[in-house]
């Protein structure tokens, strides 16, 4: 059953503020990895490349936790568990340009290199936790 996201938290969301993502390794050790989000619904969208150890990761093992800090209140926070419901290639390179345009201001990831499968993450927002300053 997912959790669903305020209002509050949409706002934040909606900024180019780096999010933390927690993934676990095949060992069972914690991964984290700073990265670009984007909101669909109640979801969490979050956009990598195949072969990546976060990706490697969630097709392991589908449970992660994702952690964003507002830059200009540190007492903002939206601190996410979540599943991981879907990783499908199908429309993510043009996903990767837009968190580009929202995140850098500009039309087309600039750090594609040859060969990458970009991949979209879809998250379930299972609980939400927000502390408002």
């Amino acid at each position: 059953m997912s959790d669903t996201l305020s209002e509050k938290a949409r706002a934040l969301l909606a900024r180019p503020v780096l999010a933390s993502l927690a993934t676990i390794s095949a060992d069972g050790s914690p991964q984290i990895t700073p990265l670009w989000i984007d909101v669909d619904g109640d979801d969490l969208l979050v956009n990598t490349a195949e072969g990546r150890r976060k990706a490697r990761n969630m097709h392991h093992n589908p449970h992660v936790a994702v952690s964003v800090v507002d830059p200009d209140d540190p007492y903002n926070v939206v601190a996410v568990r979540g599943t991981v419901i879907d990783m499908t290639h199908e429309g993510a390179d043009a996903d990767i340009d837009r968190l580009a345009k929202k995140y850098l201001g500009v039309d087309e990831y600039p750090m594609r290199t040859e060969g990458e499968v970009r991949v979209t993450v879809r998250i379930r927002t299972d609980r939400i936790s927000m502390q408002a300053g």
